[in-house]
């Protein structure tokens, strides 16, 4: 199968995938205990205002035209009205997802880097001291979920040792960039504004971390194991013989081998940073989407929970296509089977 072909195949899947998962997430923001148009104008108005929002939201049809109306609004970027901002949702999608995104590159980053760096560190010093406490962290940063890294960073760094700031995207004393992307540090960095690049930087650092720790434990973990297996194969040994330094070795071709099962994992723990900062950005009061879709499903805002899930979902899948490729890349037999 060639490349475009094999593309064109995952981009079907990947819109079979998002179709179900918009007929889930209608279905369960269908039956989430309360009436949305109750909770969103109070207990003391008249049921009669009540009924008129429910059928400005369509809540008065059955179930399948009301998914049809949906659908039809969201193919052409129309997710409906939000009933906590009173704004369309999609242009409260525009004010708080480059937030969450800044958070979510950098803890990829984290992610990335840590793990890459502790699993080649462990597997290069295997059943040693140093490989023992390595596993150890990595085991624990993997059991403890992110919300809790998140209350820990904030007690540890941010009110013991208060090295950084623990709430907020950027120091009330300190003017945003102009809006260009939307993301502090990218907009602080085209318009030269390194002292606001800096600050905003350091907001992101305590989120970004305790969203990062986990995946960066799990890639470790399986980096690490993946190498060492590999380590006992003939052709290690006859590029030992050969007298091929041992950390070209380790980070040419073992590390490069390891990469292919241990970028599938990595890439399916980056999508799922944008679930598990719906907790982290409550804990440090980061003002971004994921934040504001917990305030939505605390209120039952059925738009913006639908838009912003549907969002995730689609970040998702794009996520895991791009991971492929990746793997495509580094495995020879892959492209070959492409190719084929």
């Amino acid at each position: 199968m060639s490349l475009p072909s094999w593309l064109a195949k995952r981009l079907g899947e990947a819109v079979i995938v998002l179709v179900g998962l918009s007929i889930l997430l209608f279905c369960i923001t269908r039956i989430l205990p309360g009436d949305p148009a109750r909770i969103a104008l109070g207990p003391r108005v008249p049921e009669s205002a009540v009924e008129d929002l429910r059928k400005q939201m369509n809540l008065d049809k059955p179930l399948p035209t009301q998914y049809f109306l949906w659908v039809k609004g969201v193919l052409r970027g129309d997710f409906g009205m939000s009933l906590l901002s009173r704004r369309a949702v999609v242009t409260d999608i525009k004010a708080y997802f480059p937030a969450t995104l800044e958070e979510v590159i950098l803890a990829a980053i984290l992610q990335f880097a840590g793990g890459i760096g502790l699993g080649i560190l462990a597997a290069k010093y295997a059943d040693t001291w140093l490989d023992g406490i390595v596993r150890v962290v990595a085991y624990l940063g993997i059991a403890t979920p992110s919300f809790v890294w998140g209350i820990v960073l904030l007690l540890l760094l941010g009110y013991w040792i208060p090295i950084l700031p623990i709430q907020g995207r950027i120091s009330p004393n300190v003017t945003p960039p102009p809006h260009i992307t939307g993301m502090f540090t990218v907009d602080s960095l085209l318009t030269g504004k390194l002292g606001v690049l800096w600050d905003s930087l350091k907001h992101l650092i305590l989120p970004a971390l305790a969203l990062a720790l986990a995946p960066m434990s799990q890639a470790a973990r399986l980096l690490r194991s993946s190498m060492c297996d590999d380590m006992e194969a003939d052709h290690v040994y006859a590029m030992r013989a050969y007298g091929v330094p041992e950390n070209r070795i380790l980070t040419k071709y073992l590390a490069r081998l390891a990469f292919i099962p241990a970028i599938s994992v990595m890439s399916l723990d980056a999508g799922s940073l944008f679930a598990s900062a719906f907790v982290v950005e409550s804990v440090f009061n980061f003002p971004g989407l994921s934040r504001f879709g917990m305030q939505a499903i605390l209120n039952k805002d059925l738009n913006s929970i639908a838009g912003i899930l549907l969002l995730v979902g689609v970040l998702f899948v794009l996520i895991i296509i791009l991971a492929d490729l990746i793997v495509a890349y580094l495995d020879p037999r892959t492209r070959l089977q492409q190719r084929g």
